[in-house]
């Protein structure tokens, strides 16, 4: 089994918390000493987990982080994203790194949840179509009437509509089976679906081992517009109790992030073990060695999100509408990159 090492990313690490400890956060009200830290920080993403998500529960990178304060971390995934949100909505977890069709349904219903960051932003969109590798279908276009599956409510759910869009249908032009891949992959292999939807790393595990044949690779033939970030939320009510720990976790994700572009290939590797998909696979999701792991919630990022939310409305995947103004919250960001820069 392979080692890896990781210390210029603990040296890193180390080096904020001390900057954490010692100097103050920058416009932010203080807690009282009752409300100074959490027993425990809830954290919840899409299965297998988004990337930093991952490196967190590889390398204990947030353990490592709050265990002198005596607080316990909590790494959950979830089947799909619109139980995370509720999770998160309700409080019952406090962080989630998701895609954004969930986040911007939650935050359209006005949830006291806070959008703090980018999970990751991979301009190259991730989603792809595949069918039996003997079947008649050959594009998008075969698939009306067809049996498809996807996960419901998901970053494959809005590109899948968006590439129907294309060719003149909709979601209502096939018969659609709300399943992940770990139902959908085997329901191809029997025939019991004609197209599966899904992410890049499991679709080309499935290629690979001989079970399925892309039809439509969003990242080829998607437009650039597609690919709208991933993202970072907290629970609000969290948020205005423990603004610090908000802070620091996303100190830890930025140094996070920027160890995995200086470190491409011990990424990839923990990246593949996490999750189980191939080598190829992860090297087709992430290519040239980027990870597009950065936080920061730029204006291009919000344009973004903005394009989808309008898409989501049009398409019937969205009720109600999201309040930028006070679902952003850029200022916890703001605190951590300072932190950060003074470790280097």
């Amino acid at each position: 089994m392979t080692s890896f090492s990781i210390r210029p990313l603990r040296r890193t690490l180390l080096k904020i918390a001390l900057a954490l400890s010692i100097l103050p956060v920058a416009g932010l009200a203080p807690a009282s000493a009752d409300e100074a830290k959490p027993d425990v920080i809830r954290i919840g993403s899409t299965a297998p987990g988004h990337l930093k998500f991952i490196l967190y529960r590889n390398k204990k990178l947030l353990e490592d982080e709050f265990a002198k304060d005596g607080i316990k971390i909590e790494l959950t995934t979830f089947d799909g994203g619109s139980a995370a949100t509720v999770a998160l909505g309700s409080g019952a977890i406090d962080f989630t790194y998701i895609g954004n069709n969930p986040s911007l349904r939650l935050a359209a219903t006005g949830a006291d949840v806070k959008l703090v960051g980018l999970s990751s932003w991979n301009r190259s969109n991730e989603t792809q179509i595949v069918v039996k590798p003997d079947s008649p279908i050959q594009k998008i276009e075969d698939l009306k009437g067809k049996k498809v599956a996807y996960l419901a409510g998901t970053v494959r759910h809005s590109t899948f509509a968006k590439a129907l869009k294309t060719v003149g249908l909709s979601i209502n032009d096939v018969e659609s089976l709300n399943l992940g891949i770990e139902s959908s992959g085997p329901a191809l292999s029997r025939g019991d679906v004609d197209a599966v939807v899904e992410s890049t790393g499991p679709v080309q595990k499935l290629v690979e081992e001989g079970e399925a044949r892309v039809i439509f690779d969003a990242g080829v033939s998607g437009s650039p517009e597609w690919a709208v970030p991933h993202l970072l939320s907290v629970n609000g009510d969290f948020a205005r109790k423990y603004p610090d720990i908000v802070t620091r976790l996303l100190a830890v994700d930025i140094a996070a992030a920027r160890w995995t572009d200086a470190n491409p290939e011990e990424t990839i590797a923990i990246f593949v073990k996490e999750t189980g998909n191939s080598d190829n696979a992860v090297r087709a999701t992430y290519p040239d060695g980027k990870f597009f792991q950065d936080p920061q919630i730029t204006d291009e990022a919000v344009r973004a999100l903005q394009g989808e939310e309008a898409f989501m409305a049009d398409a019937g995947l969205l009720k109600g509408k999201v309040n930028y103004d006070t679902w952003i919250d850029r200022s916890f960001y703001d605190a951590a990159i300072k932190k950060v820069d003074a470790s280097n």
